[in-house]
């Protein structure tokens, strides 16, 4: 590859502009907003005058409802050799474009498994996608040529491909990124008019719990559109769990014995159940989850402070495999949780402890 075309200079679109402009790449941007289109080409990510002929690669980087019309579009005026899409639905898009009667053999439904809360051109960055999956959807037409495209697209990107059916992606979607993204934005939603008082006691499990719920409503109002039925599925299932905890709940008010026994067994059941299904989130790099040991290690809030922990770690020879920051609220300080393996943790509280700083037990 070496032209390529971004249409949509969105997160997604710039990202991989960027990431393909870094590498050589002779990269083309183009948007409904031209503006957008000239910030992705100030930040780097190539240049906003169309290409002189066909590019050897389009990336269609729009909402999913616009994904087959904007092919169609490209298409239909020969922009490239290949066409591939990054919308976060695929079965859709897919069946639109059958619809339309195009020839699918030069187009490839494709799906970066990354983002972040922040939307547009200046959010994007050129590591967006490294480590993490992107989904090719190869139809039985797509010519080789064109999968070959999308592979080379994604090891620039340093994204790992998996090829998966349309439909299987979809449903696979809605189950890790469509329901969360709901689910997150239903919790968040009770703090909109909780008491103050109550919202100032937020810790870090709220934090997590309601972190993407920052993310672009009308974003995400265009993905699920796309895919309400997998993703209503998936919601039904929680409903029903929910439900159930409501029940166990309510009977662990009772006086009754019995009933309280039942409340107390049917809220372990689903945090039970929801520690088995937690320990099947594949770990670091995407290997079988493991264990860590947690070093918690009290901090202050000022500059070279976490620099001065990882120094110190380093010394002692340790690799941090994860961090969380937890901040005290109304002080200028917080708790840095450092997870290491189980046998790095004693040594590494050792060293910290004879390089000054204090650890706070459990």
């Amino acid at each position: 590859m070496r032209t390529a075309l971004v249409i949509g200079t969105g997160l997604i679109g710039t990202s991989a502009a960027l990431a393909l402009a870094g590498r050589g790449i002779a990269v083309h941007l183009r948007d409904h907003d031209p503006a957008r289109a000239r910030t992705a080409a100030a930040l780097g990510a190539g240049t906003d005058e169309a290409p002189e002929g066909p590019v050897d690669l389009a990336i269609i980087a729009v909402p999913p409802a616009h994904v087959a019309t904007t092919l169609a579009t490209a298409m239909s005026d020969g922009l490239a050799r290949g066409y591939l899409d990054v919308a976060s639905v695929k079965g859709g898009p897919k069946r639109e474009l059958e619809e339309l009667g195009l020839d699918l053999t030069t187009y490839i439904g494709t799906h970066p498994m990354s983002g972040k809360e922040r939307s547009g051109p200046l959010a994007a960055t050129a590591d967006l996608f490294e480590g993490r999956p992107w989904v090719l959807t190869p139809g039985r037409d797509t010519d080789t040529e064109v999968l070959n495209l999308a592979l080379e697209l994604v090891a620039l990107c340093r994204a790992v491909p998996v090829v998966m059916d349309a439909d299987a992606h979809d449903r696979a979607v809605a189950l890790v990124s469509h329901t969360p993204q709901l689910v997150s934005s239903m919790v968040a939603a009770r703090l909109e008019e909780a008491d103050e008082t109550a919202v100032r006691l937020c810790g870090q499990g709220i934090r997590d719990v309601t972190r993407i719920a920052a993310s672009d409503p009308r974003m995400w109002v265009e993905i699920l559109t796309a895919n309400p039925g997998p993703v209503a599925d998936v919601l039904a299932g929680v409903a029903a769990d929910l439900d159930e905890t409501v029940r166990a709940l309510r009977s662990l008010q009772s006086t009754d014995e019995e009933k309280r026994r039942e409340g107390t067994s049917g809220v372990e059941d689903v945090l039970r159940r929801g520690n088995a299904g937690r320990a099947r989130v594949p770990g670091k790099h995407g290997a079988a989850p493991a264990q860590y040991e947690t070093v918690a290690v009290l901090i202050s809030d000022q500059p070279g402070e976490l620099a001065r922990i990882f120094a110190d770690a380093g010394r002692a020879g340790v690799n941090i495999e994860d961090v969380r920051i937890e901040h005290a609220t109304g002080q200028q300080a917080g708790l840095v949780q450092l997870m290491v393996t189980p046998s790095a943790a004693p040594v590494l509280g050792e060293a910290l402890k004879e390089r000054g700083w204090a650890l706070r037990a459990g």
